[in-house]
């Protein structure tokens, strides 16, 4: 193996296993301030490295303004909506519930492509996954155990991942075909949120979580500037070196890791559904995102037609 695809393959590990800690470090800040102060702290301290690589690769150029407008679309879909409903949803869940229900990413963003892009052919393979993804969620809410699992939480987890997978179709649309370097967009983007979010959120009592340093440390250290910063920069490297169909992929590790972080150290139970549910998300995801010729679903019937090889952008938790 080549130094530059063991630096690439590092960088994929890393990301993934990066993705699945940031649920914890929302969890141990829910003790101390809101959902939306903890996803403000994480975009100011998430932007700094995000900056500086955009600098380094001399990414920003004033022409890049005049398409503003869908860079405020992106920072609701892919930044403050997104990061917001993830917060809130973690703050409900237990972190390893929360972490799998993030698995759920690719199912959206493949609907999103149908809905939106009409360019992903919606085949009997895929409506199978998009199925047992379904089934996923509902063995990891346990509906019939009254109680069990937040609802809430969950439906905020799932929106947050709805609003990432719509982000994907908005990006692939609007933002793609201008050809602006992806460390100048994701700059525009947080800068935005961050500056829409300190008009909206209330600050009162933000100050809190400096009365415990590790939780401190675990939003601006581990969600802001790794979490949030540091991915960016290894999912841009993972892209660049293996291919965005393979970067896609590392949203099955986050799950996996967050429900054995959360066993491991916050003593979160671990019980058979949540693992099913775990093997049936991710499942599903890489059911829809496997090239492999498949029957279009129209009325009447289908017709059988090689899909072809699909790959999106994604900043996963």
């Amino acid at each position: 193996m080549t130094p530059a695809r063991t630096t690439a393959v590092a960088a994929y590990a890393t990301l993934g296993t990066v993705w699945g800690f940031n649920f914890v470090f929302m969890h141990m800040a829910s003790a101390y301030i809101s959902a939306e102060q903890t996803t403000l702290l994480r975009i100011a301290f998430g932007l700094v490295p995000v900056v500086v690589f955009a600098l380094v690769k001399r990414a920003f150029a004033w022409r890049h303004l005049r398409h503003t407008h869908h860079f405020v679309v992106m920072s609701v879909l892919a930044t403050g909506l997104y990061y917001y409903a993830y917060a809130a949803g973690t703050y409900r869940l237990d972190s390893g519930i929360a972490g799998a229900l993030s698995g759920s990413i690719p199912l959206f963003a493949f609907l999103a492509a149908v809905v939106a892009l009409r360019t992903e052919p919606f085949t009997v393979r895929k409506a199978a996954g998009l199925a047992i993804g379904a089934l996923g969620v509902v063995v990891l809410a346990r509906p019939w155990a009254a109680g069990a699992v937040d609802t809430t939480g969950v439906l905020y987890m799932l929106l947050g991942s709805a609003s990432l997978g719509a982000s994907f179709a908005y990006a692939r649309r609007f933002i793609s075909p201008l050809g602006i370097p992806a460390a100048a967009s994701a700059t525009y983007q947080m800068v935005l949120a961050g500056a829409s979010l300190t008009v909206v959120t209330d600050l009162d009592g933000i100050t809190a979580i400096m009365d415990d340093p590790l939780a401190l440390a675990g939003v601006a250290l581990g969600l802001g500037a790794i979490g949030t910063g540091l991915a960016f920069i290894l999912y841009y490297i993972t892209i660049a070196r293996l291919g965005a169909l393979t970067a896609s992929t590392a949203t099955y590790i986050p799950p996996v890791v967050a429900v054995i972080i959360g066993a491991t150290f916050l003593r979160e139970p671990v019980l058979p559904t949540t693992i099913l549910a775990i093997v049936l998300i991710l499942a599903a995801a890489g059911v829809i995102q496997m090239p492999f010729s498949g029957g279009r679903l129209r009325p009447g019937g289908y017709v059988r037609k090689r899909e072809p090889r699909t790959c999106s952008t994604n900043t996963e938790a």
